[in-house]
């Protein structure tokens, strides 16, 4: 079916008021930090007017109503007949986050947010009266298509086309005895699908058979899925890529012109649901009528288009560079087929070194060329795929407006970092988390402004949010200037709630960890924010499922810093290719310090069953990789051994032992959370030239879970 062009220019129209929104963001923190020029003002007053002005062509009367007022006020702070004050900076703050609500309600088909009328009676109470209803004449947007020519005459509704219908595709899924054995877990991949869409699960007892005769070895259960969602069946394939060999499936696309049950011959009446206790179904998909789209630098020529209309109004010395919108999942296409030419090129690099051609031939010349090709083109894409954290801070800030309000709080929110890039994946999941951490911040981590001033402090408490890159990851990290953590209190609501026996002896960093358990709360009461004792728990599972950590340091009366460590990408990274008891094991080159082969000097004795080695003045803790994956026990003797000196994000060293280091190379992340949920100490796998998979491994998560065992306990007895 042909795409309307009206829904494209609609679907442009919406995206370039997300970034208008986000001048409006940026100007508006300005002029909250005491940069009142016109040079600011002007934004803030333009991005209104652009967006009043676009939603104008598109007939959103709701939406220009509460702009034309909005802007209208700006207008006597323009004009200079209105002067800039604390309450007028927040009514600012809330009209704009308002009228963020009217764009999205806007593109959704949504209701107007609640609240619009008290907050422009509030504005228009500053300039002394009302803005009155929007102009009837025709407003002239800064947003203009090109090519295309609008008749504003015709209703809204007969100039959008209907969305197609997604397509829906029957999973048949049949494990063998040998999925099992190789310790997969069927619940992992209906999971996974669940998340690419709607998924209707069935369960399959056909071939259950007799219950006395099965044995534990028996596979005897198969799932039906119907998947719904703009998918294809190679992002469904996707999902069974390690245990394609171990099982039997079937992918087919239904027909749209019928019902999924009817299509294969099921009474509708009975429903295609979940037994209970399996996979947790929703309704329905969440609305998706515009994706997510990245920026990417245009090609040189005639066709490409205009700067934003925000650029243009700012009247920047230096022209904006042509942008144009790509669709998210095109990015994702394309690092996925990037991923793939990585994984050929190390095969063909493989075949090469094994039919021994000398490293002045022909062949070997023009691989070297491929090779760094490949590596820049992997670069390229990943760069295209990285975002700055931006986005995320601002609707982070809007949180902590609307949280301290609620709390009756006077809180500011501080950020550092801002332009740090990440992958846009890692962006759009970290929203949650954040959100959970700053109303946590606010809620508890903060005191009331008359604890604060006894406690000598300013009634106004300070949130920090900040990211940068740090050994090779992203860290992000939200801080808070409150009181700290109770540990007193944390440690008694633990014994009172039965997680923890009343004689443990915990450690500082054993009590702060508490805050991650399930159902754990430190509210007395449930209010709008907090109580319930959903939320830390969630963050950590949210944070782990991105391959990421996340660690607590707190100071009593000083506050307390939650850091959440992340991988810059989720798609290739260069490694270190080591062997380890026969295993081939990938350690993640951003980590590694350097390397070195151990004298017997070197040791020395900690404890009964562990060593460390002594480095440049200081004693590094050392670990052997074998030991602590369980492919062996620890050696009688490291006198010669290879070490991998790594460092972690707070600084901390660790040595770890290795057999023998193969290469270095770059290698395609394939994760393996959904199919084996986390594993501690190993953050994903991979496919090596020769087709073997290595497990790639998290240095950090590894250390933090280690026994630090490298002295057998009947050495360490004679010793």
């Amino acid at each position: 079916m042909a795409t309307d062009p009206m829904a494209e220019i609609r679907a442009s129209f919406f995206v370039e008021c997300e970034e208008l929104l986000e001048s409006l963001q940026d100007a508006l923190g300005e002029m909250d930090e005491g940069q009142h020029d016109n040079e600011t003002i002007n934004v803030v007053f333009r991005a209104v007017h652009s967006i009043k002005g676009g939603a104008g062509a598109f007939g959103l009367d709701a939406l220009v109503a509460f702009a034309h007022r909005y802007e209208t006020v700006l207008d006597e702070l323009r004009s200079g007949r209105m002067e800039v004050s604390p309450e007028a900076m927040k009514l600012f703050f809330h009209a704009a986050d308002l009228l963020q609500d009217h764009v999205r309600a806007a593109r959704d088909a949504g209701p107007t947010p609640d609240g619009a009328e008290d907050c422009l009676i509030a504005l228009e109470a500053l300039i002394g009266g009302g803005a009155g209803p929007a102009p009837v004449e025709e407003e002239v947007s800064d947003f203009q298509p090109m090519g295309l020519s609008l008749d504003f005459g015709a209703p809204e509704d007969d100039l959008v086309e209907a969305a197609p219908e997604p397509p829906v595709w029957q999973i048949c899924f049949t494990p063998s005895p040998a999925l099992y054995a190789s310790g997969n877990e069927p619940l992992h991949l209906l999971r996974a699908l669940q998340a690419l869409g709607t998924a209707e699960v069935r369960c399959m007892l056909d071939d259950l058979g007799d219950l006395d005769t099965l044995t534990p070895e028996d596979s005897a259960l198969s799932w039906t899925i119907l998947l719904t969602g703009d998918l294809s069946e190679a992002e469904i394939r996707e999902v069974f890529d390690f245990v394609e060999d171990v099982s039997t499936l079937d992918i087919t696309q239904v027909t749209a012109d019928r019902a999924p049950a009817e299509e294969f011959g099921m009474d509708v009446d009975q429903g295609f649901g979940v037994p209970s206790g399996a996979v947790d179904v929703p309704t329905a998909a969440p609305p998706k009528d515009i994706a997510p789209a990245v920026a990417v630098p245009a090609l040189p020529g005639p066709q490409s288009p205009p700067a934003a209309s925000a650029a243009k109004d700012t009247a920047a010395p230096t022209e904006a560079s042509a942008t144009v919108r790509v669709d998210l999942d095109r990015i994702d296409r394309l690092v996925n087929l990037v991923g793939e030419l990585v994984i050929n090129q190390a095969m063909l690099a493989q075949s090469v070194a094994e039919a021994g051609l000398p490293p002045n031939s022909a062949v070997m010349t023009g691989l070297e060329a491929f090779m760094m090709l490949t590596r820049d083109i992997q670069d390229s894409v990943m760069m295209i795929r990285a975002q700055p954290v931006k986005p995320l801070f601002q609707r982070m800030a809007r949180i902590v407006r609307e949280a301290s309000a609620a709390v009756g709080k006077e809180v500011r929110l501080r950020t550092e970092g801002e332009a740090t890039e990440v992958d846009k994946t890692v962006i759009e999941r970290l929203a949650d988390p954040l959100t959970h951490m700053i109303r946590n911040a606010v809620d508890h981590g903060l005191e009331t402004p008359d604890k604060r001033v006894a406690a000598g402090k300013s009634s106004e408490g300070v949130i920090t949010l900040s990211a940068q890159h740090r050994s090779g990851r992203v860290v992000i990290e939200v801080s808070d200037d409150g009181a700290g953590i109770n540990r007193p209190k944390v440690r008694e609501i633990a014994i009172a709630k039965g997680l923890i026996p009343a004689d443990a002896l915990l450690s500082d960093s054993d009590i702060d960890n508490l805050l991650f358990l399930p159902g754990f709360s430190t509210a007395t009461q449930v209010s709008a924010l907090s109580g319930r004792g959903v939320g830390m728990d969630v963050v950590r599972s949210a944070i782990q499922s991105l391959g990421g950590r996340i660690t607590i340091h707190s100071e009593p009366g000083k506050g307390t810093r939650f850091s959440i460590s992340l991988p810059l990408t989720l798609a290739v990274l260069d490694g270190m290719v080591v062997n380890v008891a026969g295993e081939t094991l990938v350690v993640p080159l951003s980590s590694i310090l350097e390397t070195a082969t151990l004298a017997e000097g070197d040791i020395r004795a900690l404890g009964p069953e562990t060593n460390v080695i002594h480095v440049r003045g200081t004693f590094v803790p050392l670990y052997d990789l074998g030991a602590e994956l369980g492919y062996r026990h620890p050696k009688s003797s490291y006198d010669g051994g290879i070490v991998l000196l790594t460092a972690l994000e707070n600084g901390a060293r660790s040595a770890l032992v290795v057999d023998a280091i193969m290469e270095q190379r770059q290698v395609v992340i394939k994760g393996l959370q959904r199919s084996y949920g986390h594993i501690p100490g190993v953050a994903a796998a991979t496919i090596l030239g020769d087709g073997q998979i290595a497990l790639i491994l998290d240095p950090a998560d590894l250390v933090q879970n280690a026994s630090g065992r490298t002295r057998a306990a009947e050495l360490a007895l004679a010793g």
